[in-house]
C-alpha cells in the first residue's frame, strides 16, 4: 500500500474545521482533523511531496520526514506542528481501518470505553450571576456532568480596549493585567451562583484565557477556593514556566494549562518542574496522537492529569476521544460546539455525545463516515472541498 493523495476540506464551523484525508492506491483512505490557523492547509498541501509514495504504516518515519521536510531546522511548533498534526490523525485511521481495528488499540488499548466530556460554555447570556447560572442548569439538564465557563468574559466591570481607549473602570490600568476589588468580587458572585445552581458534584471548571497577571491570578484563586473548581485554566501567560509554578503552589484549586504548547519537547518543562496539576495538549495541534500519548506519559510519572483541549468536529474529537481511553490518567475532554445545531450531523454515526459522554464502539479507525451533504453545505467559501472548489 502506497500513499497516492492528501487532501482537505474545510468546514465553516464555531471555528475552521480542517478535515484531512490521505489516499492510498488500495483504495483506502483515512480522516484526520488538523486545527485552524492561517497556513495550515497549505502546509498539508506542502507534505504532500515528502510521503507521497511511501507506505502510510510507517507513521513515525512519516512524522519524522515532515517535520525535517517542511522546516530548514525541524518544526518544533506553530502552523507546521498543527499540519503535520491533522495528517498524522488520520494516518493512523487509515492504519486502524486496515487492520479493521479501532484506533484506540494502536495506542495499547482502552482503560475506558465511555469518555466523559465537558460542555464549554463561555458566560451567561447576559453579565449576571443569574444568567451564568441559567446557562450552567441548561448544560446540566441536557446530561453533562462537567461544564467549563470563561472568566474573563465581559462582564459590569471590564470593557474591549481595543475598542475604548478610555477604560471603563477609574482604578483599571488597561495594559498590566490587573483585577480590581469590584471585578474579583462579580467573579466570586458567579462562581457562586453556578455551584450553587448545579449543585456539589457537577465539575466546575473555570477559565482565564492568559489575562492575568501572578499576583492577581492568585487572589483570584483564592477567592474562588470554596466553590471547589475542577481547575483555573491558563490563568497567566504561558511565556514563564517557574511564574505558572508560583501561581499552582499558592492555591488548592489545581491548575490546567497545555493548549499552546507542542510536541514533548514544549511539555518538558512544564511537567518536570511540575508547573501544573493537569495538562491540556490539544491533539490536532500540537503534534498528534503519538506525540499527545507520549506526554501523557510523561505527566503521569509526576501524578499529573490529562484534559485534552478540543474545539474540533467528530472528527477531530472522537479521534482524541480514542486516545483518551487509552490514557490511564484521563480526566475529561472538551466539547467546544454546544451552540452548533449541526455538529452531529457532520457524521453518519451521530449523536456522538450520551449524557455528557462518547461510548466508543469497536468499528475501525475512529469509526466516524462523514456526511458529505452536510460538510459540502458548511464547507468555507473560497477553499476546496477534497480538491472540488466551494
Amino acid at each position: 500500500m502506497r500513499i497516492v493523495d492528501i487532501k482537505t476540506a474545510v468546514i465553516a464551523g464555531n471555528f475552521d474545521w480542517i478535515l484531512v484525508r490521505v489516499e492510498t492506491d488500495e483504495g483506502l483512505s483515512g480522516l484526520g482533523e488538523a486545527y485552524w490557523g492561517t497556513g495550515v492547509v497549505e502546509l498539508i498541501d506542502a507534505a504532500k511531496r515528502l510521503i507521497v509514495g511511501e507506505n502510510p504504516f510507517d507513521v513515525s518515519k512519516l512524522l519524522f520526514k515532515m517535520q525535517r521536510g517542511l522546516s530548514g531546522a525541524g518544526a518544533q511548533a506553530g502552523a507546521t506542528v498543527t499540519a503535520i498534526s491533522g495528517i498524522e490523525i488520520a494516518l493512523w485511521d487509515l492504519v486502524a481501518r486496515a487492520l479493521n481495528t479501532p484506533l484506540s488499540t494502536l495506542f495499547g488499548g482502552r482503560f475506558r470505553s465511555q469518555i466523559r466530556v465537558y460542555a464549554d460554555l463561555h458566560a451567561g447570556e447576559e453579565p449576571t450571576p443569574e444568567s451564568w447560572a441559567r446557562r450552567a442548569k441548561q448544560a446540566v439538564e441536557q446530561g453533562f456532568t462537567a461544564i467549563k465557563f470563561d472568566l474573563d468574559a465581559p462582564n459590569p466591570y471590564t470593557r474591549d480596549i481595543s475598542d475604548d481607549p478610555d477604560p471603563h473602570r477609574p482604578w483599571y490600568e488597561p495594559y498590566n493585567r490587573t483585577i480590581g476589588s469590584a471585578e474579583r468580587r462579580y467573579l466570586q458572585e458567579v462562581v457562586a451562583a453556578v455551584r450553587n445552581t448545579i449543585g456539589p458534584d457537577i465539575m466546575l471548571a473555570l477559565d482565564c484565557h492568559w489575562k492575568y497577571a501572578v499576583p492577581d491570578a492568585i487572589q483570584l484563586a483564592h477567592t474562588l477556593e470554596p466553590y471547589d473548581p475542577l481547575w483555573l485554566e491558563d490563568p497567566i501567560p504561558p511565556d514563564n514556566v517557574d511564574a505558572l509554578a508560583t501561581v499552582t503552589r499558592s492555591t488548592r484549586i489545581p491548575i490546567c494549562t497545555g493548549e499552546n504548547h507542542y510536541r514533548l519537547a514544549g511539555f518538558r518543562e512544564l511537567i518536570e518542574r511540575q508547573a501544573c496539576s493537569i495538562v491540556a495538549p490539544d491533539i490536532p495541534k500540537m503534534g498528534g496522537l503519538l506525540e499527545a500519548r507520549t506526554i501523557a506519559a510523561w505527566a503521569d510519572l509526576y501524578g499529573m492529569l490529562v484534559a485534552p483541549h478540543n474545539v474540533c468536529s467528530p472528527i477531530g474529537t472522537v479521534a482524541a476521544a480514542h486516545l483518551c481511553a487509552a490514557i490511564p490518567n484521563f480526566l475529561v475532554l472538551e466539547f467546544h460546539a454546544l451552540d452548533v445545531p449541526w455538529w452531529d450531523k457532520l457524521v453518519l454515526e451521530g449523536p456522538i455525545i450520551r449524557n455528557g459522554f462518547i461510548t466508543l464502539n469497536d468499528s475501525p479507525g475512529h469509526g466516524l463516515t462523514l456526511n458529505e451533504e452536510v460538510a459540502r453545505a458548511h464547507a468555507k467559501p473560497g477553499t476546496t472541498f477534497f480538491g472540488d472548489p466551494v
